[in-house]
């Protein structure tokens, strides 16, 4: 593909104040319209050839008409360069709508493996990538198209660049540059995309205040439904604090009845008591009056019985006396029974002398 305008007015700009150090080299990730000499050389450019196309910064090249041979020789080196590698893009724009998903296609010419080439793919006037591939891996991007964008491989063997874009916004619309660097050299095409809203084509004035008016009155609506929802929610805390005082009031209310009733039913037990004690006080005077009287009777025959134990007694004193004197003639008797029995057997001892050898036992 052959060079366009803007850099070939760029090659032949002489520079005016020409430094005796050379300025550094732009970030890669501009425009190429913001390229510098050297950045339009391809990979395989000799020294000589970067010496040219910067004017190498040498006093000898600070006349005009030096510059502008060296310009007029870079470009030559330029254009054998690059016709060694072209990118082809479509001539008409890429038209797509809201939230659709759309492919934008380069082609390589002629037609190479491109697996191991440097594919960029930035939109015209940003600072950073929209896809970024080189060497089969997925480089930086800009934050944005994160996650959106995809670099079809299928076809990156037959030359084919084609960048997927998913969910398509108002903002994607404009103009894309797919810029290929490898061995060969630098190569880049431009692709327009225009990116159409459906909904917002036809906007009448009417309907924009309709909307106003729905959007004030829907706010409103939600602004006074969410006051009226924060002070319900107020006052229903306030009256579940008040009905969990009234319920522990209620529950000590129900207590203090349970008390009062049990203590209505002990008075109760007491009257009844009370009412009943004169009968009792008269059952237990009977009962005490019976219980004197047989106490009495006891009473009596106890002094019967003891008059009588006392006669018995002193009887039994008496018979103990007559048998004590009983005890006393018996003894008597038997001394004198001994006395005699003495006596005889003395006498019948010396009557018999023969006897007197065999005593009686």
């Amino acid at each position: 593909m052959s060079w366009n305008r803007n850099r070939i007015l760029l090659l032949l700009a002489p520079s005016s104040h020409p430094s005796s150090t050379p300025s550094p080299p732009p970030s890669p990730y501009q425009s190429p319209s913001f390229l510098t000499f050297p950045q339009l050389l391809p990979p395989s450019s000799t020294p000589a050839q970067m010496c040219f196309i910067s004017g190498c910064n040498h006093p000898s090249f600070s006349h005009p008409r030096r510059t502008l041979l060296a310009h007029l020789m870079a470009l030559h080196l330029l254009q054998l360069g690059s016709a060694l590698l072209t990118v082809v893009a479509p001539n008409h724009h890429v038209t797509a709508t809201v939230g659709q998903d759309i492919v934008l296609h380069c082609q390589l010419s002629p037609s190479k493996d491109a697996w191991s080439s440097d594919i960029r793919w930035f939109q015209h006037g940003s600072a950073g990538f929209v896809h970024h591939y080189r060497n089969g891996e997925d480089l930086e991007q800009m934050e944005e198209y994160k996650g959106r964008t995809e670099l079809l491989r299928d076809g990156l063997s037959d030359g084919n660049l084609g960048l997927l874009i998913t969910a398509v916004s108002s903002v994607d619309r404009g103009s894309y540059i797919c810029a290929v660097e490898d061995s060969d050299g630098y190569a880049d095409a431009v692709v327009e995309l225009e990116v159409s809203d459906p909904f917002s084509q036809i906007v009448h004035p009417w309907k924009v205040a309709l909307a106003v008016v729905i959007i004030l009155l829907v706010g409103s609506s939600v602004l006074i439904i969410f006051f009226l929802h924060r002070k319900q929610v107020a006052q229903n805390r306030v009256l579940k604090g008040k009905n969990a005082a009234l319920a522990e009031q209620a529950e000590k209310l129900e207590r203090k009845d349970a008390s009062l009733a049990e203590q209505a039913k002990r008075m109760e037990r007491t009257d009844e008591l009370l009412v009943k004690l004169p009968s009792i006080l008269k059952r237990s005077d009977a009962k005490l009056d019976t219980l004197a009287g047989k106490l009495v009777e006891i009473t009596e025959k106890f002094d019967i019985w003891n008059s009588q134990l006392k006669l018995r007694a002193f009887q039994l004193k008496n018979l103990v006396a007559e048998l004590e004197k009983t005890d006393t003639v018996l003894a008597e008797i038997r001394a004198v029974k001994i006395v005699e029995r003495t006596e005889a057997l003395g006498e019948s001892s010396s009557s018999n002398p023969k006897n007197m050898a065999f005593p009686m036992g």
